[in-house]
């Protein structure tokens, strides 16, 4: 089995991690939990910035609007999805006495978010999304 799809099983029945390695320091684990806790609040940030722009913006033209929010909501999505995956990683990394999963989501996630938030502040300050 390769090694994406153990890690993606380990998704749905993390019991199993305690299958490989040794048991790491309680600290760590707990501090990779915290990790993954903090990415779900930046996912449920975004989303609720997605919906904000959706709802709360009614006088931006329906394309620009509905942009900006599915931009948001995407950036929210592929962050939950990176949250689980980069816990079980470094889960998995600990108990093999490993080092720890290297990532360029971080960039790839502030890239989009600045993107995002670059078109808002072109939309804001020269009124191009207002529609009529």
């Amino acid at each position: 089995m390769s090694d994406f799809a153990r890690t993606l099983r380990l998704w749905f029945a993390p019991g199993r991690i305690g299958d490989e390695g040794e048991t790491p320091d309680y600290r760590f684990s707990l501090a990779n939990e915290r990790t993954f806790l903090a990415w779900i609040r930046t996912a449920l940030a975004l989303v609720g910035g997605g919906f904000a722009v959706d709802q709360f913006l009614p006088d931006l033209r329906w394309g620009v609007r509905v942009g900006l929010a599915v931009a948001l909501l995407a950036a929210g999505a592929l962050c939950a999805l990176r949250a689980v995956n980069h816990w079980v990683r470094c889960e998995r990394a600990m108990r093999r006495g490993e080092d720890l999963p290297v990532s360029g989501f971080p960039t790839l996630l502030a890239l989009a978010v600045g993107l995002v938030a670059v078109a808002m502040v072109v939309v804001v300050v020269l009124g191009l999304g207002r529609s009529g």
